[in-house]
């Protein structure tokens, strides 16, 4: 098969001087090839100025001006997030490369870098279509990306007693959450904040919101899924008359006069995966079931 002239935009984690080698074998396969490769500016200037790489870039970018046919994220699950906020409804493909730690969504290693690199060239691969949920405001306008691929969090700000969220469905009345937060994920977050606050695991690709209560002051009070086509309105009360609305972990704060309304967004983040990628078997190495650890 002849290899196509491709476009790559590049983002990458700049915290993390000791691995970001990496990022040589990745542009040395891709020079090869001719392919075109655009850097965000801030990982850009970490590599050039921070790490004194030569690197070399047909573009760097800012924001969300850039195109391309795959975007590539070095770091980890955190890094992929940024970068598919920034992919937004642009629907390219995003490969992440885990340099960090757990690595759901990131699940190529440094060490399969190149056999990954030609998987892509080959089209070799599979797509996952993740759903992405948004928030909107009928006060306070948020600063920063209204979607997120993991998770839209709820939360009492550092030096406040618990909040009280009140949640309608569908503008039916769920419930009052007294709890230090409320997050709403997507299947692609269950595994993330939520899970920590005893959320359940979601398989991707499942059409459904989960509702999980951070801290909740009663024990009665339990994770709720519902449908992804739900519309999710919050109303919340704070005695220091604030809150925080954290979208995949990017927190603003918020007047408690302000509503807030949450829905699934009208397109999707594409990951791409190998082939031989099965989640069942991530899911068992990641979470460490049936490891015995004596």
């Amino acid at each position: 098969m002849s290899e196509r002239k491709l476009r790559f935009a590049i983002f990458g984690n700049v915290y993390q001087a000791k691995k970001s080698v990496s990022i040589q074998k990745i542009l040395s396969f891709l020079n090869e090839r001719g392919a075109e490769v655009a850097f965000d500016r801030e990982f850009y200037d970490f590599l050039t100025q921070g790490q004194r790489l030569g690197v070399k870039a047909d573009l760097v970018f800012d924001d969300s001006d850039f195109d391309a046919d795959y975007v590539i994220s070095m770091g980890g699950d955190g890094t992929l997030l940024k970068a598919a906020s920034r992919v937004g409804a642009k629907q390219i493909p995003i490969m992440g490369v885990n340099m960090g730690r757990l690595g759901f969504l990131a699940d190529v290693v440094p060490a399969e870098i190149e056999q990954a690199m030609r998987s892509v060239y080959h089209q070799d691969y599979k797509i996952e279509h993740h759903s992405v949920i948004t928030v909107k405001t009928d006060g306070d306008r948020l600063v920063g990306c209204p979607h997120a691929l993991n998770d839209i969090a709820v939360l009492k700000r550092d030096n406040a007693s618990m909040i009280s969220i009140r949640t309608s469905v569908n503008d039916e009345y769920l419930v009052t959450y007294q709890a230090d937060g409320l997050i709403v994920s997507t299947p692609t977050g269950s595994t993330a904040y939520s899970l920590s606050n005893g959320g359940p695991i979601v398989v991707p690709q499942t059409s459904v919101i989960c509702l999980t209560p951070v801290a909740p002051h009663s024990l009665n009070i339990r994770p709720i899924v519902v449908p992804d086509s739900a519309v999710i309105k919050l109303s919340v009360e704070s005695r220091n008359h604030n809150f925080l609305v954290a979208v995949d972990g990017r927190s603003e704060r918020c007047d408690d006069s302000t509503s807030l309304t949450i829905a699934k967004a009208p397109f999707d983040i594409k990951i791409l995966k190998r082939n031989d990628h099965k989640y069942f078997q991530t899911l068992r190495e990641k979470m460490m079931w049936g490891a015995d650890t004596r």
